[in-house]
Formats: structure tokens, C-alpha cells, sequence
């Protein structure tokens, strides 16, 4: 017999029950919800506000987490994670998102991905039409990926310099070419390598001949999912198209299969595609008019 309760989430003292929660209902496609790196290291990062974290909600079946609603970025974005079984509780999670998720200027959103079918049939029936949609890809590492670091460049040493690796993504997200130089400020990495679960050790950067980190990849190697959590991504704008984002993906699949990873995470950019990532994950954007 089911016992159902339900609490506001506590982020001092629920997140490793929420990251058990999500290793343990993952599926490659996303279909149960984001992969347990998603939330962590959105609650690690600056550019998350974590203002309206007591907005989001646990659902319990004694002491098993079974279903969660919370949000990343921006707030108005509404997440669903549920444990199979459970779907009797999908119109709860919309009903619950509708009416206490942040919606400032009627700005909410639920976010849905393809394979939570009782949940968009729950958002459907609740009165939400499908704003747009596209596809995140994976790469299985059943194929090599095989692309070669351009002449010029080589791989910085590990342990990776928080500074640089801080002033590589500021200039690789174009923080520069809107908001100005990059001012130095780098404590915020030291907030991000102290996550209880990243792998600091397995994210890469390349630099170039001035010893310059112009490519950076993040990594955070989820061994339960025999997953290779590659977030963020980013390349200096001046050493774009010189195919170091393939090199450096590369790289990750030599080094992260050997430890037991069977796939790696990606993006929507046709780059993926272009060097053999598959589109596997549908992300899709609920709306009310």
C-alpha cells in the first residue's frame, strides 16, 4: 500500500535524497526526468537564483522520493521528475506547478520532455499547449569519436587553473562581446568544484601556444548511469571552427569510457550532429494562453 506525503524541498537536507532519487529513475532519453548532475549543478552556479527554491516540492511513499517538481533557469521554468509507478500523481505535479511555481508576467513554462507521456497528457487536460520544441543529443560511445587536437594547441595539465577556466567561459559564452571584460572574479568556481558530486578532475581545456584556456569542457562523471555529464561547453570566439570542440570531446570519450561510461551528454547546436552525436532527448515547452 502506497503512503503518499508530500513537503516543501529543503535544500540544507534533501538534496542527496533528490540526487539518489534521480540516479536511480534515469533512462538515457530522459523520459523520468533530468539526469542528477542537471539540478546540482544549476544549485552550484551563479547564474541560478535560488530565491524561490522553497517553491519546489517533494513527493514521498514512506521515505522514497518518488516525484519532485522544482525549477533551474529561469525560475518560470517548471521540471518534472517521477518515478515509474507513481504516474497517478502527474496531474498533483501540474496542478501543484500551475498554481506555485513562480509565473512573474505570466512568464511560466513547464518544461516536459517526450517520454513523460502521463505528464504531458496531465498538462494537456490542465489547459497547457505546446509552445515549441527541439532535440538535445547524446553520443554512444558503441563508436569511436576520434577528432584530432589542430596544430598549435595541446590539452592543460590537470589539476585545471580555476582563473583561466573562469575567464575561458565569461569569453566562450560571449559574457564579453554583452556585458564587457571578464573582471577577475573567479570565486564562483570554487563554489562549483565543491559540489558534493562533481568530478573536477575529468573536465579538460585546451590552451593555446601563450598558454591561454580557449576551449573548456566541464565533466561530471555519473558512474551509477555509467553516464559522462559533459556541461558546460565553450569555445573563445577567436578559435571557433578550428575543430577544437570536437577535439575536446574526443579526448572525453578516451578518457571516460575506460571507466565505465556508455554515453555523453550534448547539446541542440547541429555541431553534435554534424560529428556523430544522435538526437535522443526531446525537450518540450508547455504554455497556457
Amino acid at each position: 500500500m502506497k503512503n503518499i506525503t508530500h513537503h516543501q524541498y529543503r535544500v540544507l537536507c534533501d538534496h542527496m535524497d533528490v540526487y539518489q532519487f534521480m540516479l536511480e529513475i534515469y533512462e538515457r532519453d530522459w523520459r523520468n526526468g533530468v539526469p542528477a548532475p542537471f539540478l546540482e549543478y544549476a544549485l552550484c552556479s551563479d547564474w541560478m537564483d535560488k530565491n524561490y527554491m522553497h517553491r519546489c516540492r517533494i513527493w514521498r511513499d514512506g521515505e522514497r522520493i518518488v516525484a519532485l517538481v522544482f525549477m533551474e533557469n529561469p525560475v518560470t521554468d517548471a521540471y518534472f521528475s517521477l518515478r515509474p509507478g507513481y504516474e497517478e500523481l502527474a496531474e498533483e505535479m501540474i496542478a501543484y506547478a500551475a498554481e506555485h511555481m513562480p509565473n512573474m508576467e505570466g512568464k511560466q513554462r513547464l518544461v516536459l520532455f517526450g517520454g513523460q507521456k502521463t505528464l504531458i497528457a496531465a498538462a494537456e487536460k490542465a489547459g497547457y499547449s505546446k509552445a515549441f520544441e527541439y532535440m538535445d543529443c547524446i553520443y554512444d560511445f558503441a563508436r569511436p569519436l576520434d577528432y584530432q587536437l589542430p596544430e598549435g594547441y595541446r590539452f592543460a595539465e590537470i589539476p585545471l587553473e580555476p582563473a583561466k577556466c573562469s575567464e575561458c567561459c565569461w569569453k566562450g559564452f560571449d559574457h564579453e562581446a554583452e556585458e564587457g571584460p571578464w573582471d577577475g572574479d573567479y570565486e564562483h568556481a570554487f563554489q562549483l568544484m565543491a559540489a558534493p558530486h562533481a568530478t573536477v578532475e575529468h573536465a579538460l581545456a585546451i590552451e593555446n601556444e601563450a598558454g591561454e584556456y580557449v576551449c573548456y569542457a566541464g565533466m561530471w562523471w555519473t558512474p551509477e548511469n555509467n553516464l559522462a555529464y559533459m556541461e558546460p561547453l565553450c569555445t573563445v570566439p577567436e578559435h571557433r571552427h578550428k575543430g577544437l570542440a570536437a577535439a575536446i570531446l574526443s579526448e572525453l570519450y578516451r578518457r571516460m569510457k575506460p571507466l565505465g561510461a556508455t554515453h555523453m551528454t550534448g547539446g541542440g547546436n547541429p555541431f553534435y550532429q554534424k560529428i556523430g552525436y544522435e538526437p535522443v532527448v526531446r525537450w518540450t515547452f508547455w504554455s497556457k494562453s
